[in-house]
């Protein structure tokens, strides 16, 4: 299993340079990921590599024109057609929906070309969504100065799926969101820092109980932290979790009222 990835982007360096470390780098080097940009700026129309103007109707900013950015895409399309695939199309946009683990899933599933398109200024020509563009996607409900640090996100959420990337496959099982829960909380040498050691549970040996503990913390901090992501998990539909859930907050009601007396 392989993936091609093309960024349309003004800023290639910014997006070779991130790309060029950790797992990324591993997977391209592996020939499991191979990555292009293709900036707009090379499609321009006139000497200067103008790429944006002010928006029809006025309003403050300025706005990515469509040609440059259409022509930049249809050159992505052509280099992913002569690697081996047809490409989706996908703008990293505030107004796009959420980028989940389950959505990265299913883009490492699917496999093949995926083209993303980073925006500037105040977005782009609505032209280039109509005409060239898939699906948008969002990594969270805030402003960026463009599109680059969501599309490095995606592509480093989607390569460390693919099979061989990981140094340890085994990382991907317990990882925060797999089954929709966070990850349980981690330790590793010494036993004591400053004062705090590690719970004991831990270090009994038991497999078992080491198992259920770790799934009882990862629940705890799901509940704690983000609440609608163990609704959403149906963690509480199984018997066992809803033993393990019950168990430790029966323990906090017992140390509040223990506080409380």
């Amino acid at each position: 299993m392989s993936l091609w990835f093309g960024v349309v982007t003004l800023f290639p360096e910014m997006i070779e340079q991130a790309a060029n470390h950790g797992v990324f780098r591993r997977a391209c080097e592996a020939g499991g990921v191979t990555l292009a940009t293709f900036n707009p700026r090379d499609h321009a129309r006139d000497r200067h590599g103008t790429v944006d103007d002010k928006p029809y109707g006025g309003g403050p900013g300025m706005v990515m024109m469509a040609e440059p950015l259409l022509a930049a895409i249809d050159e992505a399309r052509s280099a992913a057609v002569a690697w081996g695939a047809q490409a989706l199309v996908l703008l990293m946009s505030p107004q796009g929906a959420p980028f989940t683990q389950a959505q990265a899933q299913a883009l490492a599933h699917r496999a093949g070309a995926y083209i993303l398109v980073c925006g500037r200024y105040e977005g782009v020509d609505e032209r280039v969504l109509a005409l060239a563009v898939d699906a948008e996607i969002s990594v969270g409900d805030y402003v960026l100065s463009g599109g680059e640090l969501p599309a490095l996100t995606v592509m480093d959420a989607v390569a460390r799926l693919i099979e061989g990337n990981l140094g340890n496959p085994d990382s991907l099982l317990s990882e925060s969101h797999l089954d929709g829960l966070l990850e349980y909380p981690q330790y590793t040498r010494p036993e004591i820092v400053r004062g705090l050691g590690v719970p004991s549970e831990l270090l009994s040996g038991d497999h078992k109980r080491v198992a259920d503990f770790r799934r009882q913390q990862a629940m705890v901090r799901t509940l704690d932290r983000r609440p609608g992501l163990l609704l959403e998990a149906g963690v509480l539909r199984d018997p066992q979790d809803r033993r393990l859930l019950a168990e430790v907050l029966e323990q906090r009601r017992n140390a509040a009222q223990d506080d409380a007396g």
